[in-house]
This record gives C-alpha cells, structure tokens and sequence, in this order.
C-alpha cells in the first residue's frame, strides 16, 4: 500500500484449551519459534514472545493490511496443527477461543516486552486469571467474568 505509514504495536494473549497446561517446556522454544515464522509469513514482526504452559503472550508489530482476527485465527490454527502433527503432546492440543488484544505507544513497549519475557516471574505472584482481568481493568474494557478464558467444560 503505497504512500500507507503505521506504528502499530498489539499485545495479544491467548489460552491452551481449558487452561490446561499443554506447553511443555522441552519443546515451547519450538513453538514460540513456529509462531514468529508464522508472523514473519504474513509480514507483521514479532517483538516478543513468552508464556506459561496454559497460555501465550505476543508483542508485534502489525501490517495493516490483515485483520487482526484473521491474523491470530491463522496463528492459532496452524500452530495447533504443528503441535498435533509433530505429536508433541500425548493429548489432542488446541487453543482456547477467543483472544484479548492491546495497543500500545513505541514508549510503552521496553516495559510489555519485560513483561512479557518475564511470565514465568509475575504467574509466581499472581494467577493467569487475575493477571488477565488486571490487563483488562487497566486498559479500561469492560468484561464479564463468565467470558473469560474457561478451565473447564
């Protein structure tokens, strides 16, 4: 898109079906890896990733030219296929649906990419769940408890 200038900046979080703890942490370098290529594929650039065995956060640099849903769906879809397909878990693995997505100024992003980088230091003190809904909180969206992430059928 010619003549088109954007600094967009999108924190995205998203969940191992149920929560259940399905990232190994033998093979998650592997699949952190698998999704930046799938970023690099759409053109969009990953500044971040890390997570914990039932959920994932990315920091990224989006085009505009995908959607953002088409994107994550896309990232969600094939991720979970390389899991299956190079049986990685000894269980079926999907992804939760849904996603939350958060922008963020060029200023903000030394401190996202720290948090980010830092999962497994910040889940030590505080849940998923009740960091989650403090992101939430904090960027000022509105939610209903019985909509986020579900940990079980």
């Amino acid at each position: 898109m010619a003549n088109t200038f954007t600094q967009i900046h999108i924190h995205v979080v998203f969940a191992t079906k149920f929560r259940n703890a399905q990232i190994n942490a033998q093979w998650e370098s592997r699949l952190y890896d698998y999704i930046i290529s799938i970023f690099s594929h759409y053109n969009h650039k990953v500044l971040a990733i890390g997570g914990m065995p039932d959920h994932i956060h990315i920091l990224f640099g989006q085009r505009p030219d995908q959607s953002l849903s088409e994107l994550i769906q896309k990232v969600k879809a094939s991720s979970s296929k390389w899991i299956n397909e190079t049986g990685l878990t000894s269980s079926k693995f999907s992804w939760q649906e849904g996603f939350g997505a958060f922008s963020y100024t060029k200023s903000d992003l030394p401190k996202v990419v720290e948090y980010i980088l830092n999962q497994k230091n910040h889940h030590q003190k505080r849940p998923f769940l009740e960091e989650y809904k403090k992101i939430l909180s904090d960027q000022g969206i509105e939610f209903d408890s019985k909509y986020i992430f579900k940990d079980q059928i």
